[in-house]
């Protein structure tokens, strides 16, 4: 497995592996539920991904939706393909909040709503909280 996955925790954080992507949880939440698609291969552009593996990602995405629909339910899900830092061909799944959600009793926001995600700032969350949100994620997954 490539840098680009262990920088996100893999083994630890898979919430799902399929054939060609991986489904992590994302050690830092932006918004509740974050998570990281992640093509399996060593591809560095867009271009260079497969058209089965593609064709994979309808599978994974649908699932992806369906889970956070179950879990905390998101008005929308943004996909983020950045690459600039971890290079190999990955997505920052970030749920995106109108209203509060509940993380184990406390209550969590999405500030950076309805505009861009702020992704340099995280939630200051324990294992223990990111424990809690892999098990409902994985308990809701189709």
């Amino acid at each position: 497995m490539h840098e680009t996955l262990h920088k996100f925790g893999y083994p630890d954080t898979v919430i799902r592996d399929y054939a060609h992507w991986v489904v992590l949880l994302r050690p830092q939440q932006v918004t509740l539920g974050c998570m990281v698609l992640a093509l399996k291969a060593d591809v560095r552009t867009l271009g260079e991904v497969g058209p089965d593996a593609f064709a994979e990602m309808a599978t994974v995405t649908k699932d992806i939706q369906t889970a956070l629909a179950a879990t905390f339910g998101p008005q929308k899900i943004n996909y983020l393909a950045l690459m600039m830092v971890d290079p190999q061909v990955h997505f920052h799944v970030v749920p995106r909040y109108d209203g509060s959600r509940d993380l184990n009793g406390t209550p969590v926001d999405d500030p950076g709503w309805p505009k861009l995600p702020e992704m340099a700032r995280a939630l200051a969350l324990d294992a223990k909280a990111l424990d809690w949100i892999k098990a409902k994620l994985v308990g809701a997954w189709p």
